[in-house]
């Protein structure tokens, strides 16, 4: 079960996180999670590069450590990346020291200021710390490419009809959700880049 919308009230309770970035000029913000990894991550930048579209990813520090080359390549293609930790633990399940170890393990590999906790679960405590080194991306809207249950439309449904101006968007280059990402990131971005909408990196932006 996921909310392809993050609903106000919790914006409002982790406001110390970002969640999306206000502005007047249709920029919205496209972000992938758990990669990188041989086909999907390709075929993703493939497309990027089709659409002549710039994004962000929230690696893992395992992949890049196994996957190098596809590393280098989002960085060469004008990519930003972000923090994702090393092995993906939840925050809500995993002792303080040891959630901070796994990231700062991951920031060995993963050069970037920005962060994401796995599942979008982090405590207020653990958010207040990672806060003086990370600035800590949420999202506003969730494709659910990940769930099994999602179809692909529905997913493409999802991104569709809640993104707004200053939107960040979550996509996964993993096959978990190959076959909803395949099918839904192309149809996205075609629709989206006919409503106007201008894609921008997160690492491009000023954070106040």
């Amino acid at each position: 079960m996921f909310l392809p919308k993050s609903p106000q009230i919790i914006k409002a309770l982790y406001a110390q996180l970002i969640w999306d970035i206000p502005n007047t000029e249709n920029k919205i913000y496209l972000t992938f999670d758990d990669g990188p990894i041989p086909e999907v991550t390709e075929w993703t930048l493939d497309i990027l590069k089709q659409y002549g579209v710039k994004a962000t990813f929230f690696c893992l520090g395992c992949n890049v450590e196994k996957h190098p080359k596809i590393y280098q390549r989002i960085l060469d293609e004008g990519h930003a990346v972000g923090n994702h930790s090393f092995s993906h633990p939840s925050g809500w399940k995993t002792e303080n020291e040891d959630y901070f170890v796994d990231i700062e393990k991951s920031s060995k590999c993963v050069n970037s200021k920005l962060f994401r906790p796995p599942y979008g679960r982090i405590t207020k405590a653990q958010a207040k710390h990672l806060n003086a080194a990370y600035s800590i991306i949420m999202w506003d809207v969730l494709s659910g490419d990940f769930d099994e249950k999602t179809t692909p439309e529905k997913c493409l449904n999802n991104v569709l009809k809640h993104t707004k101006s200053g939107s960040i968007i979550v996509f996964h280059d993993s096959l978990k959700a190959k076959q909803n990402l395949t099918y839904a990131l192309p149809k996205s971005i075609e629709e989206l880049k006919s409503k106007g909408f201008v894609f921008e990196v997160l690492n491009s932006i000023s954070y106040v």
